[in-house]
C-alpha cells in the first residue's frame, strides 16, 4: 500500500552530518556495537520505502572528510555550506531534484523505518509541504519535505537561524506551506523519552540499547520501548538532558 502512495513520486532521503558537532565531538561517526553511527542511520534510511537515494550532506570543512571516508561507499555525499545547513540542504537535493525529501539528522541512531516509510506515504497522498510524526520519542523522527517548500525556504527565509537549520522558515509561514503532523499508534507515542545522541550521557544510551538489540540489522522503535519498559534504569542515564530549542544557533549539524 505504501509503495501504490508514492510509486508516481519521487524521495530521497537527506542526512546532514559533520565533525564538528558542539556538544559531543564527532558524535556521527562514533560507534555502535563497533560500527560508525552514521552507517546505521544510513541503512535505516536506505530502507525507508519510496526512498531511491540516500544523501550524506556534510560542511565543506577538510575534516568533514572523515564523514565521505566512512560514508561513500553507502550513500552519495555532498559537501556544502558548513553553517548554512539550508542551502547545504536545498543544494544538495537540487542535484536530484526529487518530488519529496525524508530529513534526517545524523546523530538520529533509532530513525524508525516503518514510521518514517508511513509519514512518507501519507505526504505525498495528502500533498503535504512540511510533514512530521507527533508524539514519539526525541530522536526517532523524520521531517518529510516537499521540494518545491524548500526551495521556497531557501530562496525567502532571511534569518540566521533560519539557515542554521532546515525547516523553520516553513514552519513559521503556514499561510503558504500546508503543514501536517501524523499519530503514531498508542503503543509508540513515547515524547517523553530522549533517543536522539547530542551528548555524552545520550550516548550512553544509545550504547546500552545497541548493545542489547543490534543484531547485524536495524530494529523497530518497538523493541526498543519494549526494551526501556523492562529495564526503566536505561532512560534515566539522559533523563537530566534538555532539547535545546531550533533558534539555538549551535544546534545545527
Amino acid at each position: 500500500m505504501i509503495v501504490e502512495k508514492i510509486m508516481n513520486c519521487t524521495a530521497v532521503a537527506i542526512i546532514q552530518a559533520r565533525i564538528r558537532s558542539e556538544r559531543l565531538f564527532e558524535k556521527s561517526i562514533l560507534p555502535l556495537c563497533g560500527i560508525p553511527m552514521l552507517l546505521h542511520i544510513i541503512e535505516r534510511a536506505g530502507a525507508i520505502e519510496g526512498v531511491s537515494k540516500v544523501i550524506v550532506a556534510t560542511g565543506n570543512r577538510t575534516d568533514n572528510q572523515k564523514i565521505e571516508d566512512i560514508a561513500a561507499e553507502r550513500a552519495e555525499i555532498f559537501f556544502g555550506n558548513e553553517y548554512d545547513v539550508l542551502s547545504r540542504y536545498y543544494l544538495a537535493a537540487k542535484q536530484y531534484n526529487p518530488d519529496y525529501i525524508v530529513r534526517i539528522t545524523g546523530d538520529n541512531p533509532f530513525t524508525d523505518v516503518d514510521l518514517a516509510s508511513s509519514a512518507l506515504a501519507q505526504a505525498v497522498s495528502a500533498k503535504t509541504d512540511l510533514a512530521s510524526i507527533s508524539d514519539i520519542p526525541v530522536g526517532t523522527a523524520v521531517e518529510i519535505i516537499s521540494f518545491g517548500a524548500l526551495e521556497q525556504a531557501y530562496m525567502n527565509a532571511a534569518t540566521d537561524y533560519q539557515h542554521e537549520h532546515v525547516t523553520p522558515y516553513i514552519k513559521e509561514h503556514p499561510e503558504l506551506f500546508t503543514i501536517s503532523r501524523f499519530s503514531p499508534p498508542e503503543k509508540l507515542r513515547k515524547p517523553s523519552l530522549r533517543l536522539t545522541v547530542d551528548t555524552v550521557e545520550d550516548f550512553s544510551l544509545a550504547t546500552a540499547i545497541y548493545d542489547r538489540l543490534f543484531h547485524g540489522t536495524f530494529f523497530p522503535l518497538s523493541r526498543i520501548l519494549q526494551l526501556i519498559e523492562a529495564e526503566p534504569q536505561l532512560q534515566l542515564m539522559n533523563k537530566h538532558i534538555e532539547q535545546r530549542p531550533m533558534t539555538h544557533s549551535q544546534e545545527r549539524i
